[in-house]
């Protein structure tokens, strides 16, 4: 094998190498972020089922703020009966108030908490936490994934960067200890 054949057989499987552990990097920076942006929502929608459950009136449940959801990165809360109809909400999109696909009650219900991404259209996308109450209907709470997914973003633009130079990086180490190994003639007689 020539030494050009050498030097890439050797870069190549530790490109390979180097390929998939930035993309596990990214994987796990991609998840961590997402995971993390369930947080606030998190505990504002199991408080909020409390106090529902204690009986807390709705519009006392999603009373603040009124929360334009398609530019807006607060937190906002919304309060559904059990058919998924809106009581209470502080979430508008375009003026209306807007909750997640009733599948996603569907979850909620049977599992008691639904942890989702609902984009209630392109370019809006929202950490969203849902809640069932025991007595009765359900807590939705959320935020915009827009910080979240820019971070991410700017994340793996450094393991892109990263990975390439990682790649310079080992064709450069692969190419000087071959150029000084001596070459092995392993033709038999």
């Amino acid at each position: 094998m020539s030494l050009t054949g050498r030097i890439f057989a050797r870069w190549l499987q530790l490109a390979a190498l180097a390929t998939a552990t930035s993309m596990l990097v990214y994987l796990a920076v991609q998840q961590v972020g997402r995971q993390t942006a369930n947080d606030p929502q998190l505990q504002i929608a199991r408080d909020a089922a409390i106090s529902m459950a204690a009986g807390q009136r709705p519009a006392i449940i999603a009373n603040g703020p009124v929360v334009d959801i398609g530019r807006s990165l607060s937190s906002w809360i919304t309060v559904l009966d059990e058919k998924g109809t809106i009581l209470s909400s502080s979430a508008r999109l375009h003026g209306n108030a807007r909750t997640v696909p009733l599948g996603v009650l569907d979850h909620a219900r049977a599992s008691g908490e639904e942890r989702v991404t609902w984009q209630p259209e392109p370019g809006v996308r929202m950490a969203t936490i849902v809640v069932h109450n025991r007595t009765g209907g359900f807590v939705v709470a959320g935020r915009s994934l827009e910080e979240s997914e820019a971070r991410t973003a700017a994340y793996g633009k450094l393991i892109l960067a990263g990975w390439f130079a990682t790649l310079i990086g080992l064709l450069v180490i692969v190419t000087a200890t071959e150029a000084l190994m001596p070459q092995r003639n392993y033709a038999t007689a």
